[in-house]
């Protein structure tokens, strides 16, 4: 396979050409595309009419694939997470900024998609830098950030989410755990924030009321359009982002419109 890979903004993403996902990779093709994930942390294919056995096996050259905590996946295969909204759809998956369960003791490395169904216009995701979130910090606060944790828990967003839709969770656990604000990554080395709407809910050590001013900064903050990319769907596409240095957020402007794909998400570590 030959190879090109096409950056989206000077920041983050790239779209990667060359590539055909129905087909093993070869061990030059897999180096050349884990390169410019590492690098642009969000990578796009196109045209990629893959079977979910093949999704799979992309996925499993990355790592274990992991289940989701919440959502059922698709019935006999439990790793591949439906991504679905329709005019009956009362929410939709991801219309927070957040990392994928970083809730969980190792939350993913990173999460697969590729969208089959989509409406006309509309549907997007947003990508954003946390590599250049922390980056763009002042030197004071960095420092100060550097010794803190923060605890992530997934019941009540889960819970949430389960509320609205009817979904009985009596009895049900989730993951909760503590994870350093600024994490280290352990491929790149680079420092990214990890403190994430969806799913912190306290800074460690503090006042509810200082812990809360420092989280709303923060998550205001990683929020700027200069931290990141947004890209369009088309029929087939694929993004895989790279879930210790990214966050996204899917924009729901198509009700009642259809869009619809499958998710993958391998497993990662604990972040340091």
């Amino acid at each position: 396979m030959s190879v090109s890979v096409h950056p989206v903004t000077p920041t983050i993403g790239a779209e990667i050409r060359g590539v055909d996902l129905n087909q093993p990779l070869d061990a030059d093709t897999f180096r050349q595309v884990h390169e410019a994930f590492t690098a642009h942390q969000v990578i796009f294919f196109r045209d990629q009419d893959v079977s979910i056995e093949r999704h799979k096996a992309f996925g499993a050259m990355f790592g274990e694939l992991v289940v989701h905590p919440n959502d059922p996946g698709l019935e006999g295969h439990p790793e591949v997470m439906i991504i679905h909204a329709d005019d009956k759809s009362a929410r939709v998956a991801g219309e927070r900024w957040h990392s994928d369960v970083s809730c969980d003791a190792e939350p993913p490395l990173g999460s697969i998609l590729r969208i089959h169904t989509l409406p006309e216009t509309g549907g997007d995701t947003l990508f954003a830098s946390m590599y250049a979130a922390y980056d763009a910090l002042s030197e004071p606060m960095k420092t100060w950030l550097a010794g803190l944790a923060a605890v992530h828990d997934g019941a009540p967003y889960y819970r949430s989410v389960n509320a609205i839709i009817g979904r009985d969770d009596a009895g049900r656990s989730y993951p909760k755990t503590t994870h350093p604000v600024v994490r280290t990554h352990p491929v790149s080395g680079k420092k990214a924030l990890f403190v994430n709407e969806m799913f912190t809910t306290h800074i460690v050590g503090l006042p509810p009321a200082e812990s809360d001013a420092v989280l709303r900064l923060l998550f205001t903050h990683l929020q700027q359009p200069r931290f990141q990319c947004r890209f369009r769907w088309q029929k087939h596409s694929v993004a895989f982002w790279d879930n210790r240095c990214v966050q996204h957020m899917a924009v729901w402007d198509y009700w009642p419109a259809t869009r619809s794909g499958y998710r993958v998400t391998v497993r990662g570590e604990r972040p340091r």
